[in-house]
């Protein structure tokens, strides 16, 4: 097991063994809240890679590469913006056809008003 000590060298080597054997590769992430140290390694088997910290300064870049490492695990590409895929103007009149049905809710649970039961009040305690 190595420890890396540059969270650069650390990244790049992770995403590269992942690249390397995505169906062997491990990643696991360790919190010691008892010394506020945080260690991640990646492993596949024969290399084992290890980086540890006690600086908060790492969460935002600890975040980016479990993002990035679970975009490859679904085989997902990083969504970019463009101007071409701006939302459409919501704002200006849209014509219906006559017989045409409106269009599905987009989720598949039920728009409803939430009922007004379920929820019990407490009743006041007792005076001596």
């Amino acid at each position: 097991m190595v420890y890396i000590h540059s969270w650069q060298e650390f990244q790049d080597a992770a995403e590269a063994l992942y690249s390397k054997a995505p169906n062997n590769t491990r990643y696991g992430v360790k919190w010691k809240s008892s010394e506020g140290k945080l260690v991640l390694k990646i492993t596949d088997n024969t290399t084992c890679i290890k980086f540890k910290t006690n600086s908060s300064i790492f969460l935002n870049r600890f975040d980016a590469l479990n993002l990035s490492l679970i975009q490859k695990m679904q085989n997902q590409r990083p969504k970019e913006e463009s101007p071409a895929a701006a939302p459409p103007d919501l704002t200006s009149p849209v014509k219906k056809e006559e017989g045409s049905l409106p269009p599905a809710p987009s989720s598949a649970i039920p728009t409803a008003a939430p009922s007004t039961g379920g929820i019990k009040k407490k009743k006041p305690k007792k005076k001596k």
